[in-house]
């Protein structure tokens, strides 16, 4: 019997990221599809914690500690797979997040400080480009190889108080489709780039946001919910089936795609 065109049995996947809300929930998704986890940021003990999870629920993963903004410490990282395995087969960019000073809900987005809008850029623009340069150059060698980033609805829509981080989401895009381009016309269609663009979910970093000290929803959350015609926020898990086909062999013609997965926010007009 031919093996599923999904299947990731044995396939190494990069998660940087991988102990965050998201990026745990699609550390664990590939591994239960047979992947062999590296969990990497710059908590050891997060790290440390996410790959000994996956391992208990019978998956295979390691940690590596690694700023996603230090090149020099993520091409250690990148030696490091590639030391043990030989191979880096997938990169999930998914570290990143608002950055609280950056925001401005209560204020002229005139008095956010430039410190603050320049920590919110880099941490969700170089925060991929970093990561990708290091372990698509390991791809290319090998002429094969999928990159996944995470783009978001800011990307796509004006959205209130996230100016920063709309920029770095839009840049994310542009950076998905131009190395989509260049990899796939020096070293041929087996090194692809692609997105997901998540709609709304409640992580650890947006909560205060979306839900008051009572554990309901605030105005800004009704409003997202009002705007999603599915009328709710996503779940974690809801990224998994998109990501784990952006990784597989059922994607070997999909390069350069941003993929929504928002309930259908970004199609909504509002009437």
């Amino acid at each position: 019997m031919n093996p599923s065109p999904f299947d990731l049995t044995g396939k190494v996947a990069v998660v940087t990221g991988g102990y965050g809300v998201l990026g745990g929930a699609l550390a664990s998704g590939l591994a239960a599809a047979g992947a062999r986890i590296v969990v990497l940021g710059r908590r050891v003990d997060e790290a440390e914690a996410k790959a000994e999870e996956i391992r208990r629920a019978g998956g295979d993963a390691t940690a590596l500690v690694a700023d996603v903004l230090d090149e020099r410490q993520v091409k250690i990282a990148r030696d490091a797979v590639m030391q043990k395995w030989d191979a880096v087969d997938m990169l999930i960019n998914a570290a990143g997040g608002n950055v609280a000073r950056a925001r401005n809900d209560d204020r002229p987005v005139f008095d956010v400080p430039m410190d603050a809008f320049e920590e919110a850029l880099r941490l969700n623009l170089h925060g991929t480009v970093i990561p990708t340069l290091a372990f698509a150059e390991a791809m290319s060698s090998r002429k094969s190889g999928s990159v996944v980033n995470i783009s978001s609805m800011a990307a796509m829509r004006a959205i209130s108080g996230v100016l920063a981080y709309s920029i770095a989401k839009s840049g994310i895009d542009s950076f998905t489709r131009w190395m989509a381009v260049d990899l796939a016309r020096r070293y041929g269609g087996g090194v692809r780039v692609n997105a997901v663009a998540p709609g709304f979910f409640i992580t650890t970093q947006n909560r205060a946001v979306l839900v008051d000290s009572r554990g309901e929803y605030t105005s800004r959350a009704r409003k997202i919910v009002d705007s999603t015609p599915m009328g709710r926020f996503g779940s974690s898990e809801e990224l998994v089936g998109a990501v784990q086909w952006l990784c597989s062999d059922a994607a070997s013609f999909v390069t350069g795609a941003v993929i929504p997965i928002d309930g259908g926010f970004s199609a909504f007009s509002g009437v």
